[in-house]
């Protein structure tokens, strides 16, 4: 059985996805997307558990770590998306162009994006209105 699988992770990254808040429920642009790292942050806030049994870390820039969470989650959900197992969930990307540093608040000190600066665009991801 997956990581995914046997702790739920697609509905609970479902539920933070929902619950993320409008800033302007009324505008146009519709619910904002969140990065793999405030989703991960979010999910060991709410799900200790089963962050503790995912055994990843939050990760970021000089943890020192090959294989994060939000590397994970960036992963199941593009791959899902792409193969149509997933259609209520839209992905895209914040270019890296002139961007020096992206940080994430969390219980532990504030966590640096491993991407800001490199070749590679951060993701994000939201639920789609219906």
């Amino acid at each position: 059985m997956s990581k995914s699988v046997e702790f739920g992770v697609e509905n609970r990254i479902r539920d933070i996805l929902a619950s993320s808040e409008y800033s302007n429920p009324d505008h146009h642009l519709g619910r904002p997307f969140l990065t793999p790292y405030q989703i991960a942050i979010e999910f060991a806030r709410l799900h200790p558990l089963e962050f503790a049994g995912i055994n990843l870390p939050i990760g970021g820039r000089d943890s020192g770590v090959k294989s994060s969470l939000p590397q994970y989650i960036a992963g199941e959900l593009s791959q899902r998306i792409r193969t149509e197992a997933i259609t209520d969930i839209e992905g895209g990307f914040i270019s890296n162009l002139h961007v020096a540093n992206i940080r994430f608040d969390s219980s532990r000190p504030s966590i640096a994006s491993s991407l800001t600066g490199t070749q590679f665009d951060l993701s994000i991801f939201r639920l789609i209105d219906r």
